[in-house]
């Protein structure tokens, strides 16, 4: 369908609801993967999906329905069975819609910025990619046995209308790559992985050679398998970016967004109080701030709301939770453009974007001089947070520090701790930023491409060794 095809028929759609509200999201997906394991081509693939969500609110319940075509009979169908799912509800949800908050709809067209076209990238130059890779991190260390390199993006594109008036068209253009190495000796195993994940293009992707992925991987994981484990204690840690995003993300991020504040988390009832250290600002934001490129980066919600950035802590004062547009009509605020929905058969949910802490002022070296003991804390692995901010991270470097100075490399290790009591005890804040969670996705009821980073910043945790 054209793109002026995909807005007159949606408008045309939306108009003729008989709802309160009503919306209408095209949403076409091609992804390209390619994964290359063990001197083998494992996995190649290229998928195009694409149809239309139709969301309606009609007697204060919400009706859903999607289809894969675009004939106006077909929409029209999807449309009807969405009013009627939202009648059957309302004649026994007791808990109903209260409205939705007045919001800037957004008009016009949004595509990300692009540096060399995945469009125009063959599926043999992206195989050959992986395949070296793949093969460089085996040949750069004896020590490892076993790699992996995996490409992958994903191309959309998007048209969004709804009867307040939203009419835009998106382009977004999201590749990841990642390599993973595992060294061996004797029955003793270690496993590490670079990799990088953005809103961009290949040129964007590949600011560094594929190579030089694939040997940090190597090399990491032939070092890692001389490491000690760190013994468990609550000590002064430096974080890197990268679990900084995590942090973000996972222990905080979660628990404001609007739906799971009114379930009960953690922060329900803490708007305006201190619950981190004056040094942290940490937003949530549709822009890539900062630094350039970051995956979670949208332009427009999949309510049509533009999506800024949000300030959810401000020098350590919570300040905001994350809102669509009807949590944001609950809490007498504003839609912070955090609804997005996977694919077109998903319906929108408040996620969360690019979370990160803002950069001050302090060095990485000066926090490391100034520790007299603790531990660098490097690579974010997966973890687990819960309602109340209490987390549990991997990590795979730890690297001693004593008397001011880094000392041996730690392996498996993790840091765990309730998530506001460790950005109050942060300290020094770094002024290098960068992005470092991007090829990870966030897993909340469907996927989302995210991004979480921040600079260096040093705190209070458990370290502890995971066996």
């Amino acid at each position: 369908m054209s793109d002026a095809g995909a807005l007159d028929s949606l408008r045309s759609l939306v108009a003729s609801a008989r709802a309160t509200y009503a919306e209408a999201r095209y949403h076409a997906r091609t992804v390209s993967e390619v994964n290359f394991a063990s001197g083998r081509l494992e996995r190649v693939r290229m998928v195009e999906n694409a149809g239309c969500g139709i969301r309606v609110l009609v007697d204060g319940c919400w009706g859903f329905s999607s289809t894969n075509s675009m004939a106006k009979s077909d929409l029209k169908d999807s449309l009807a069975q969405a009013v009627s799912m939202a009648r059957v509800l309302g004649r026994s949800k007791k808990h109903k819609v209260e409205g939705l908050a007045e919001s800037r709809m957004a008009k016009g067209t949004f595509a990300a910025k692009v540096r060399g076209d995945l469009a125009g990238i063959d599926i043999e130059h992206k195989v050959r990619v992986a395949k070296e890779a793949e093969a460089g991190a085996r040949r750069h260390s004896k020590a490892v046995k076993t790699a992996s390199a995996t490409y992958r993006d994903m191309l959309d594109h998007k048209v969004i209308v709804n009867s307040d008036g939203a009419a835009v068209e998106i382009f977004d253009s999201k590749p990841e790559f990642s390599v993973v190495a595992i060294a061996r000796e004797g029955a003793k195993s270690v496993t590490a992985n670079e990799g990088i994940g953005i809103t961009g293009g290949w040129d964007d992707l590949f600011k560094k050679s594929h190579l030089e992925y694939a040997e940090a991987a190597a090399d990491k994981a032939a070092r890692l398998l001389k490491a000690k484990r760190p013994s468990g204690e609550k000590t002064t840690i430096i974080l890197d970016p990268g679990m900084v995003g995590l942090l973000c993300h996972e222990a905080v991020g979660h628990t404001v967004e609007a739906d799971f504040v009114l379930s009960g988390s953690v922060v329900k009832d803490r708007l305006g109080q201190k619950v981190a250290s004056d040094l942290v600002t940490l937003v949530d934001s549709g822009r890539s701030d900062i630094s350039e490129n970051a995956a979670g980066t949208i332009g427009v919600d999949d309510e049509g709301v533009e999506a800024g950035r949000t300030a959810i802590i401000e020098k350590g004062v919570l300040k905001s939770f994350l809102h669509n547009r009807e949590s944001a009509q609950v809490f007498g605020t504003a839609s912070t453009g955090n609804a997005r929905a996977f694919t077109y058969s998903d319906e929108p949910l408040i996620r969360m974007r690019n979370t990160y802490i803002e950069p001050r002022s302090d060095t990485l070296e000066e926090m490391t001089k100034e520790t007299k003991h603790g531990y660098l804390i490097k690579g974010a692995r997966n973890g687990q947070a819960d309602a109340n901010g209490e987390f549990m991270f991997g990590a795979q470097e730890a690297y001693l520090i004593e008397g001011g100075e880094v000392k041996e490399l730690m392996q498996g290790a993790s840091i765990s701790g309730n998530a506001f009591d460790v950005l109050k005890s942060i300290d020094m804040v770094g002024n290098r930023f960068e992005y470092d969670i991007g090829t990870g996705y966030c897993g909340k009821y469907q996927l989302a491409k995210v991004d979480g980073g921040g600079p260096h910043v040093r705190c209070t945790a458990i370290v502890g060794g995971i066996q």
